[in-house]
C-alpha cells in the first residue's frame, strides 16, 4: 500500500469550516483505495472555534501530528493590533515554523510516497512546498477556492503575498486540484505551462454522516406522540439556508425584497413560510436587513449546530436555499453537495453562468436566478413557492446524488496521487 502525508490546517477539532470535511473524509476513505494517510495539522489553539463532534470520526490507526501554530489576531496582538508582516500570507503563518520540522519527522517515520496539501489558508501550501522541496517527494496541491483573483484579497500587499505562494505552487507541484471547473480554467489561463497538471475534484457529501442523520430523524419520528407521528408537520413550511451569509458575497437582500413583495401581495405570511438562516456568522446584518424590509416575521436566525445535527435539519426541512454571488462564479458552496444528498427541493440564487447554477441545473433543479437580479429573484421565488405549496417541487436527480459522494471524490484523489507518483518530466522549478 502506498502512503501519503496530508497537510491540512482544517482538521478536527476545528469547527465551523466545511474544509474539515474534505480532509477528514479523504483520510477516512483513502485506505480502501490503496493509500495509507498520515495527517499534519495545527495545534487546536490556532482555531477560534473547536468542537468534539468529529474527533471520534478520526480513524484510531491514523497518525495525526498537531504542530505548533498561533493565530496572530488572537495570540500576537496588543490592544487588538499586530504587525502586518505577522499575517502574511495569513494569520496562521507561524504554523510554518512548527509544521515543517514536524512534517519532516513524520516523513521519516511514515515514509510517504507523496505529499498532499489543501488551501484555503496559503500557509498550508507553503508547508507542502517546503516539505516537498526538502524531501524530494511529489506534491499534490489542493485548492478549495481560488487564491489570488480579481479584487481578492482587497489589500494589495496581501494580494501580492497570495500571488507569490501561487507561483511556488505551480512551479513545483506535480498536480494541482480544484473543486470547480471554473477555478481550473482560471489557473490554466494564469499558468499555461502547468495546464496539463491541473485536475478537478469537486466537494461532496459523506454517506456515512447522512445515514447517521437519517437514523436520528427516524428515531425522532418513532418517539413522537402517536397523534402527530403520522400527521403532516404542523406550522409553516421551512426554507433553510445552512451556513455563512456573507454581506458582500451571499447577501439575501434581493430575496428579502422579494419576500416583502410576496407578503404585501398576500402570497406568503408567517403561518405559511419560515425562512431559517442557520449559522450565518453575520446575524446582526441579517436581522437588521429583515427588519428594514419588514420580513422579520418570516425570517428566523438560528445558532450553529454540530455537523450531524445540521445534516438532520436539512433532511427535515421542506426546502433548501443556496446563495452565491456573481463574484464567485468559479466557486461552489460545499453545502450544495449536501443539499443534493438531502433530497429536498432547492431554490438556487446564483449567476446562471456560474459553476453553482450549472451544478444545480445538471441535478435537475430548475428554480435558479442570479442573486443580484431583483426581478429575477422575485419571479423564481414565486414559482418555487407555488411548486412547494402544491407538492410539485423538483427533487435532485439520483445520478447527481451518486456522483457527489465523498467516496466517489476520494477515488478521484487516489487516481491523482497515482499520477503524481508516476515517472514524469521535472517541474518548472527543477528544470535547469
Amino acid at each position: 500500500m502506498r502512503r501519503v502525508l496530508m497537510v491540512s490546517f482544517q482538521f478536527p477539532p476545528m469547527a465551523g469550516s466545511s474544509g474539515v470535511q474534505r480532509a477528514l473524509r479523504f483520510a477516512q476513505q483513502l485506505p480502501a483505495l490503496g493509500w495509507s494517510p498520515s495527517v499534519l495539522t495545527a495545534h487546536p489553539r490556532a482555531h477560534a472555534h473547536t468542537g468534539d463532534d468529529l474527533l471520534e470520526e478520526i480513524p484510531p490507526e491514523l497518525p495525526v501530528r498537531r504542530a505548533f501554530a498561533l493565530d496572530a489576531a488572537r495570540h500576537l496582538s496588543i490592544g487588538g493590533r499586530y504587525p502586518g508582516f505577522l499575517a502574511l500570507p495569513d494569520r496562521w503563518h507561524s504554523w510554518l515554523l512548527g509544521a515543517v520540522p514536524a512534517g519532516l519527522r513524520l516523513i521519516r517515520q511514515t515514509r510517504p510516497d507523496a505529499i498532499w496539501s489543501t488551501y484555503p489558508i496559503p500557509t498550508a501550501h507553503l508547508v507542502g512546498y517546503w516539505l516537498s522541496r526538502l524531501s524530494g517527494l511529489p506534491w499534490v496541491a489542493d485548492f478549495r477556492d481560488p487564491m489570488a483573483h480579481d479584487g481578492y484579497p482587497a489589500d494589495p500587499v496581501l494580494w501580492r503575498s497570495f500571488a507569490a505562494v501561487e507561483r511556488k505552487v505551480f512551479a513545483r507541484a506535480a498536480r494541482c486540484t480544484f473543486t470547480t471547473p471554473g477555478a481550473a480554467r482560471l489557473y490554466a489561463q494564469r499558468f499555461p505551462a502547468a495546464a496539463d497538471r491541473l485536475r478537478v475534484i469537486e466537494n461532496g457529501y459523506s454517506e456515512a454522516a447522512f445515514q447517521q442523520a437519517e437514523r436520528a430523524v427516524r428515531m425522532e419520528g418513532a418517539n413522537a406522540p402517536p397523534s402527530t407521528a403520522a400527521a403532516p408537520a404542523a406550522g409553516p413550511r421551512v426554507l433553510l439556508h445552512s451556513g455563512v451569509v456573507y454581506p458582500d458575497w451571499r447577501s439575501p437582500a434581493r430575496l428579502f425584497e422579494a419576500l416583502a413583495a410576496a407578503k404585501v401581495a398576500g402570497r406568503v405570511d408567517a403561518a405559511r413560510l419560515r425562512l431559517r438562516l442557520r449559522a450565518t456568522a453575520h446575524d446582526d446584518f441579517v436581522l437588521a436587513l429583515a427588519r428594514r424590509l419588514d420580513v422579520a416575521d418570516l425570517v428566523e436566525v438560528a445558532p450553529p449546530l454540530p455537523y450531524a445535527d445540521a445534516l438532520a435539519e436539512m433532511l427535515r426541512a421542506d426546502a433548501l436555499l443556496l446563495l452565491q454571488s456573481n463574484d464567485c462564479n468559479d466557486q461552489i458552496p460545499a453545502k450544495a453537495y449536501e443539499y443534493l444528498r438531502a433530497r429536498r427541493p432547492v431554490l438556487t440564487l446564483a449567476d446562471l453562468a456560474g459553476d453553482t447554477a450549472q451544478l444545480m441545473r445538471r441535478a435537475g433543479l430548475p428554480r435558479i436566478a442570479a442573486l443580484e437580479d431583483g426581478p429575477g429573484v422575485a419571479a423564481v421565488l414565486d414559482r418555487f413557492l407555488d411548486d412547494l405549496f402544491h407538492g410539485r417541487a423538483a427533487l435532485p436527480a439520483a445520478s447527481a446524488i451518486a456522483a457527489a459522494s465523498r467516496e466517489s471524490r476520494t477515488g478521484e484523489l487516489a487516481r491523482v496521487l497515482d499520477e503524481a507518483c508516476a515517472p514524469q518530466m521535472p517541474t518548472a522549478e527543477a528544470r535547469p
